[in-house]
This record gives structure tokens, sequence and C-alpha cells, in this order.
């Protein structure tokens, strides 16, 4: 019997899964392939910083780069577009692309201090699941928060983190996966993994950005009888988004500490060229 195999095609900078057919059963298979266009991309910055393209030099146009890679246009504008939101490229009307840089600007990397701070503060405390279901958003608070329509259906993972220094934990958090990184699997052999960070490995996702949000606000009975602590008592609100490079969300987290047991530091250094 001859099997029926389709291959996966380029469809708007995307990559179709290919399907195959074996005795009356259907297979599909997601290829484990980033989109066409953050391929492109990735050349490009390989391209800039192996010299092909030298800073103060155009690369080449979006009709040559489809010539060149064989790619619909907008593939190469999206692929163009990352190049300009890393601070590589900047486009002038009547001069073209040119290149600005040789990597990605200040911002970024200040993003990547700040994750690999959260990275080994997990590292130094245990995740305890409580729950963990896929559910429809219907809190508008939370709505807003994710900048998230209600009824959209994301996984809503419930926890308590908690250090060897201290009997009760030290936090509660309410962390929401966006609905297309909702099938994630949680390995509890991982509990000192961020979540961030297991989104990435299972869905070739990467984490740009992190923006974060303290309060102070006063304790929640139903989170202080979980935190052993006491009701209305003061406490610190951190709300953290989780972006991708095109700044769309990942995951956003509500975290509740009670104000005796964790201590946020941070240090603020003045620049060379600062007044």
């Amino acid at each position: 019997m001859q099997n029926a195999v389709s291959q996966a095609r380029e469809v708007g900078g995307s990559m179709r899964p290919s399907t195959s057919s074996r005795s009356g059963t259907s297979m599909v298979t997601v290829l484990g392939q980033q989109p066409r266009y953050m391929q492109l991309a990735q050349t490009l910055v390989n391209e800039i910083q192996n010299g092909r393209y030298p800073v103060g030099s155009t690369i080449p146009t979006e009709f040559e780069l489809c010539e060149q890679f064989g790619a619909s246009r907008s593939t190469v504008r999206e692929a163009v577009k990352q190049l300009v939101q890393l601070g590589m490229v900047v486009r002038q009307p009547g001069v073209g692309t040119t290149v600005k840089a040789l990597k990605s600007e200040g911002a970024y990397t200040q993003v990547m201090q700040q994750l690999s701070d959260l990275q080994r503060y997990t590292a130094d405390t245990v995740l305890e699941i409580l729950s963990k279901e896929t559910e429809p958003l219907v809190d508008d608070a939370v709505c807003e928060l994710l900048r998230a329509n209600p009824g959209e259906t994301w996984l809503h993972v419930r926890s308590l983190r908690r250090s060897p220094d201290s009997v009760d934990p030290i936090c509660h958090t309410d962390a929401y996966i966006h609905p297309a990184f909702r099938s994630l699997k949680v390995d509890m052999d991982e509990l000192h993994t961020p979540l961030f960070t297991m989104i990435e490995r299972q869905f070739g996702e990467q984490i740009a950005q992190v923006q974060q949000e303290i309060r102070a606000i006063a304790m929640p009975p139903a989170v202080a009888r979980l935190l052993n602590a006491k009701a209305r008592s003061p406490a610190l609100w951190v709300c953290r988004r989780y972006l991708n490079r095109r700044g769309d969300m990942v995951e956003g987290s509500i975290n509740i500490h009670p104000a005796d047991r964790y201590t946020y530091s941070e240090t603020f250094q003045r620049g060379w060229n600062s007044a």
C-alpha cells in the first residue's frame, strides 16, 4: 500500500505539520523548527556578526532577500523586523536598512541579568504544586494583569515555594501559562526549575523580558491559611509578566509573600555618562 506523505510548506512565515497515513491510521508530527522568519533573522544576525554586512552598510532590500532566500515578502519583512527590535539595524526611508550594531543593545542584557537572578532564586528554593488546571479566565483583574480576554483558556498552576531556611512557605504563587503553552508538562523532578525555563525547553520559546510590579498589600485570608500567616497582616504582592521577543505574553505570575519572610534587594549604579 502506497503511503501518502505531505511535506511541510512555508505559509505566512510558519511551517505546517507533516502528516502521514499507513494502514488506515493517521499520524501528525509537529516539526521541531522555529518559524521560517526566525530562521532567516538568525541567518542575517550571523552574517552581520561575521562581517558580511559591516556596521554602517546596508543589507539587501526586501526584494533581494526574497530572491536570495526563496521566501515570501511577508516572511522577509518579519525577519528584518526582528533585527530592528534587537537594535542591530535601522530602517531609513530612501536609504534602506542600515546595520547599526553587531549585537543586541543594552536593555536586553539587563533583562538577562534579571532572568539569572530569578533562576538563582528558584534554584535555592523548592516549588510545591497545589493544583494544575486548564481553565477559562473569568476574573477581570487577572485578565487585566495578563492582558487577556475573558474566556481564554490558560493553564493555571497554584503552588507554594519553600526555602530550606524556613519551616513555613515563603510564597504563594498563581502562575498563568498562555494557551499556546497550556500543555506544559511540569516535571516533579525539576521543581528547582522555573516554569518559564520549562516552557523554553518544551516549546522552543525564548523569554526576552520580564516585567515586574511590586505592591504592599494586606494578606488575603485564603492565602494566609496556606502560608501559616496571619490574615490581613503586611504582605508583598509581586506580579511578573514573562514576554518573548515579540512582546507577547508567555506566562504571568502573582506571588504573595509574608512581609517577614521575603526581602527584595536591588543595587543601582550610576552610568559612566550620567551627569
